[in-house]
């Protein structure tokens, strides 16, 4: 028989979820967006895409259809042991995707003023997700679910990073000009 596939960290992800218990496909977009969604983003069709595959490769179940067509999911005990031997391995390095940042990479095309005016309107994003991870921190530690913790207190440091880059940004571009010199 040949050797299984090797995971793509989107599957580990659902079988992770699915770890939990049986979802459909909407439930499973719906968990990841809630659970992971901050910091590993699953659209619909990766969900779909994902258990397609997975089914066909026996490591999840699909149960019968119920209400508005939606078809729940469990995790097989291949499955399980798929995701076991996923989660050991090491992790690849992060990659940083922050639309902000490649807008003032090329800041010349839209000016300093404009530059501010887009961090101004994503900062309220950004207090909101830190007020979000402190609510988790509290759970987490009320719970005793040290793990969930670790991660939120990421969530928390970065957030709180991005805050203090914010304030910083207006100094940092105090020599530019305020409109617009496209190179």
């Amino acid at each position: 028989m040949p050797e299984p596939k090797p995971l793509n960290a989107t599957a580990a992800a659902l079988l992770g979820l699915l770890s939990y218990g049986e979802m459909s496909g909407y439930e499973l977009y719906r968990t990841a967006d809630t659970v992971i969604g901050d910091y590993w983003t699953v659209t619909r069709s990766q969900v779909y895409r994902e258990l397609a595959a997975m089914s066909a490769a026996g490591l999840v179940a699909a149960g019968d259809q119920g209400p508005r067509a939606r078809r729940p999911f469990a995790l097989t005990d291949e499955g399980r042991s798929a995701f076991a031997a996923w989660i050991v391995r090491e992790p690849a390095p992060e990659v940083i995707r922050f639309p902000l940042l490649l807008t003032l990479n090329f800041g010349a095309w839209v000016g300093r003023d404009r530059a501010l005016e887009f961090a101004s309107r994503q900062r309220a994003t950004h207090e909101q997700r830190l007020a979000g991870y402190l609510e988790v921190a509290a759970a987490a530690a009320e719970h005793g679910q040290p793990f969930i913790g670790a991660t939120v207190a990421f969530g928390i440091h970065y957030e709180r990073a991005v805050l203090a880059w914010m304030d910083e940004l207006p100094d940092l571009l105090s020599d530019v000009p305020a409109e617009p010199t496209e190179p």
